[in-house]
């Protein structure tokens, strides 16, 4: 006669495995991926196709992917109401939204709101002129934290082990200007948390700077960071400087009132 208990333990491993390879399939989707044909899900998340087509479908069922007129799938509506609700990027969204508005009206410059996830940040929200689009960054994009001014700034009020990992991995240089070595990278670091901002000058690409300061929450935690970014060839550095630092203190201060009145959104 079986062992129930041996056969619970079974059934447990099993759904976890399922599970994990449901999560990894989702997972692929980043760095660029927001349509993948099946094969590409199976290749990427390392699920065999076989098992790959039984998850993606019932995924698609749920409605965590949509499958296109080309057969290729990209994430559900369903995955990102669900993934709306979470209080870290959207309670800060909702606060933080009109005063990047403000920034943006007043600049017509791109701008952006992001946090740190481990050893990368993810964009949350952004306001981007018709005029002048750029491919990056994605909301919901994650991103290296040592090339763009944002990053920098999450970096640097980054824990220790985090900025450590970091800065002892290879840094990927990007353009002549990219920060990739260890030890200009923890100076500049150091410097950001003193002058309460950071500038990243044509360090993802040659025709574009960013100016960045933190956001901080009711604890007086760095929780966010919001940069605008211009190009080379119009910075007005002072001004920019000014402008991006009144309006993270103003979303700042947003988030310790809404604190202050128990509505605290991080």
């Amino acid at each position: 006669m079986a062992d129930p208990h041996v056969e619970d333990v079974a059934d447990e491993e099993a759904s976890r495995s399922v599970v994990s390879r449901a999560l990894a399939i989702i997972g692929t989707f980043h760095g660029g991926r927001e349509r993948q044909s099946l094969s590409d899900l199976s290749r990427n998340s390392g699920v065999p196709i076989a098992t790959a087509y039984r998850i993606v479908h019932r995924l698609t069922e749920w409605g965590a992917l949509e499958r296109d007129e080309a057969g290729k799938y990209r994430i559900g509506l369903r995955l990102w109401e669900v993934a709306s609700l979470a209080p870290r990027s959207m309670g800060l969204q909702r606060i933080a939204r009109p005063y990047m508005q403000d920034l943006y009206e007043t600049t017509h410059y791109n701008v952006q709101l992001a946090v740190r996830e481990g050893t990368e940040l993810v964009s949350v929200e952004r306001f981007q002129n018709p005029n002048y689009r750029r491919g990056r960054p994605r909301v919901g994009g994650r991103y290296a934290l040592h090339v763009t001014a944002i990053g920098l700034v999450l970096l640097a009020h980054a824990p220790e082990d985090v900025r450590e990992e970091v800065l002892s991995a290879p840094l990927k240089r990007y353009t002549p200007y990219t920060y990739a070595d260890p030890d200009q990278l923890r100076r500049v670091l150091a410097e950001v948390r003193s002058h309460g901002y950071a500038i990243s000058d044509r360090q993802m690409d040659l025709d574009h700077v960013g100016v960045a300061a933190p956001v901080f929450g009711p604890d007086g935690s760095v929780i966010a960071a919001l940069s605008c970014v211009l190009r080379h060839d119009d910075v007005d550095e002072k001004n920019m400087i000014h402008l991006v630092r009144v309006t993270a203190n103003g979303i700042s201060r947003a988030l310790r009132k809404a604190a202050e009145a128990g509505r605290a959104p991080v």
